[in-house]
């Protein structure tokens, strides 16, 4: 396994957690159009954690990878989402947002090279 695949899986597992420690921080992102924010935040962090663990083992590594790109794409509306809206925004300056969607499409290309 190459030392990107280590750092990919690093970033989803580091993730994840956060979902766990700071959940709040998670719920307020989210489109109030979506229920249950916090049900989400915790299976996403469990999903986050569970893809990152996937990518080390080469009989689960392709599914990882696919679930990665899909919590990715899935992602996206938040991402939007914390544009549009201040408060979701964690008061961030907007070039930082806009940079973290279009990070999404890096995050997403990263992934499908391992496919």
């Amino acid at each position: 396994m190459s030392w990107h695949l280590y750092v990919l899986s690093f970033v989803f597992i580091i993730a994840g957690i956060f979902h766990f420690i700071r959940p709040k921080a998670f719920m307020r992102i989210m489109p109030l159009y979506i229920p249950y924010h916090k049900f989400w935040v915790y299976l996403s962090g469990a999903t986050e954690i569970l893809a990152g663990l996937g990518l080390f083992f080469s009989k689960t590594r392709s599914i990882a990878l696919w679930g990665i790109i899909a919590m990715l794409i899935v992602f996206f509306p938040v991402h939007i989402h914390m544009i549009l809206n201040k408060k979701a925004g964690l008061n961030l300056p907007k070039p930082v947002l806009y940079f973290r969607l279009f990070l999404q499409f890096g995050l997403i290309y990263w992934a499908y090279t391992y496919i």
